[in-house]
């Protein structure tokens, strides 16, 4: 049975929900998987197969995201891997939307293609963010919204299942 890492950067911690609810289904599809902050990941060597995901944060995949990446790029390329990002704007289906949501993961993709890959709409509490980045979220219009699709963060998991075992 193959085993799973779920690693995951997040800001306020909405994409650590999304990371959760992944690994979950996947768990109920007969997997073992594991869920982990990237930067509490020392030892990719037991998993079969990545899920890695991230939020975005001034159009780009997180620091951290990005690093982990770039550490673990043998192991993800050697094995079944999947990204997935979450993220407030562009979440429509235009070529505008789509252009842009390319551009998150391109320095991403530069690193290592994933097998599979999901962009979600993500929750934004700015109660939880740092001063800075409230200050900059208000800046740009942004309020306290969920926009998450659990249905679709299930669906994109179960189809997953078979690329990962």
């Amino acid at each position: 049975m193959s085993k799973v890492l779920v690693a995951y950067a997040s800001k306020a911690g909405s994409t650590g929900e999304v990371a959760q609810a992944i690994a979950q289904e996947l768990c109920a599809q007969g997997l073992t998987v594991d869920v982990r902050r990237v930067r509490e990941v020392k030892d990719v060597s037991e998993y079969d197969a990545f899920v890695v995901g991230s939020a975005i944060r001034m159009g780009s995949w997180l620091g951290e995201a990005k690093q982990f990446v770039e550490a673990n790029a043998a192991a993800l390329q050697a094995a079944p891997t999947a990204f997935f990002t979450v993220h407030m704007l562009n979440t429509d289906d235009s070529e505008e939307s789509k252009t842009n949501r390319a551009a998150y993961v391109a320095p991403i993709h530069a690193i290592v293609q994933p097998d599979a890959e999901a962009f979600f709409a993500g929750k934004m509490e700015l109660g939880k963010l740092s001063f800075l980045d409230r200050m900059i979220s208000k800046m740009m219009g942004a309020q306290d919204e969920d926009k998450r699709d659990w249905e679709a963060i299930k669906r994109w998991a179960d189809q997953l299942t078979p690329q990962l075992a």
